[in-house]
């Protein structure tokens, strides 16, 4: 991780990245350390380079199931992460039509569940990766549908502006932007994030944000649901002035989609600048912190250390939200030491 953002921040002082910023990299790095660190991360660990599984993650499913929004929803499109596992099962059980991106992009587009092709014995694996290339039905861009309702992960959120930011890789981003090329949602469509309340930050700022970041409209966690002052624009498409030349190389859809507008347009759309495209996620199962194994129970003595064998002990600066208790806090109302999370009464 370190190694990838002194790259980020070399290339960004040549100008290299165009507008990508290594403080992105800073805020991630300090919300997966911290999960990591106080237990609060789930398997699959560690939770460093992914969109974080955290304990209690299924409280946030119930969350949305509350919402007036999904309860008038038709279609509802899932990111296929691990912590929104039960979001999804939970759309299926309501009886609404699920779109789950293939991960990455990486074989396909997006696929459809149908809870009335599915046994309801079978939600659960249906909403697994396996289950949705069992059950799911592929769909193209062609593809004609209205998406009542957007949830995506995140690693951190700002509820004061809706600004997000995901594990750096923008798919959720431009999953959003083809989905706004079909006409399957427009700006009034609700954008969810489901996060732990650790993941809850106030240093995203709105002036730093790019024209294709996806701000959140709703957030919901394991203790409560918070609703967003709806100020910042969402995307209206894909803007491939923006899109690297890496990050296209590796999305086979959207090299089709580029080649495609092309075609009708009788001329070549821009391209991005380069990017420092981040390492992906461990595999290995066993890394997280002592015996937990993601289930909140870890000993001391098995603290998560970082790639150079250090313990990784500093607070998360962020906001004080219900749930969590301070050991002590500064004249900035900030903790200056760990905080452990613990439930609401």
């Amino acid at each position: 991780m370190s190694a990838h953002m002194k790259a980020v921040e070399e290339a960004e002082a040549r100008g290299e990245t165009g507008e990508r910023g290594a403080w992105k990299w800073k805020i991630r790095q300090r919300i997966w350390d911290y999960m990591e660190e106080n237990d609060i991360a789930a398997d699959p660990r560690p939770v460093h380079h992914r969109i974080p599984n955290f304990v209690r993650a299924e409280l946030t499913a119930k969350q949305v199931e509350q919402l007036e929004e999904f309860q008038r929803a038709k279609w509802v499109k899932v990111n296929p992460d691990r912590p929104q596992k039960e979001v999804r099962v939970s759309v299926l059980r309501a009886g609404k039509m699920l779109l789950v991106p293939q991960p990455r992009l990486r074989t396909g587009f997006f696929s459809v569940l149908d809870p009335g092709k599915i046994p309801a014995e079978k939600y659960g694996y249906a909403c697994t990766q396996m289950g949705v290339v069992e059950y799911g039905e592929p769909i193209d861009l062609d593809a004609e549908l209205k998406v009542d309702m957007v949830i995506i992960g995140s690693v951190a959120v700002n509820p004061a502006n809706g600004a997000r930011l995901g594990k750096g890789e923008g798919f959720a981003e431009l999953e959003y932007g083809m989905l706004r090329l079909m006409g399957a949602v427009d700006d009034d469509t609700p954008v969810v994030s489901c996060i732990h309340d650790c993941q809850l930050v106030d240093d995203i700022p709105s002036e730093k944000l790019l024209c294709h970041d996806v701000p959140v409209d709703i957030i919901c966690t394991p203790t409560r649901t918070i609703r967003v002052e709806r100020s910042l624009p969402k995307p209206t498409g894909i803007y491939w002035d923006k899109l690297s030349p890496q990050k296209l190389g590796s999305i086979l859809i959207l090299q089709k989609l580029k080649a495609k507008l092309e075609r009708e347009l009788g001329r070549e759309l821009p391209s991005g600048p380069d990017e420092i495209l981040p390492p992906t996620a461990q595999r290995e199962k066993g890394k997280g912190k002592g015996k937990g194994k993601g289930k909140g129970k870890g000993k001391e003595k098995g603290k998560w250390k970082d790639g150079k064998g250090k313990e990784k002990g500093k607070a998360q600066r962020g906001l004080d939200v219900e749930g969590w208790v301070p050991a002590a806090v500064d004249s900035t109302g900030h903790s200056q030491a760990r905080r452990r999370w613990q439930p609401k009464n």
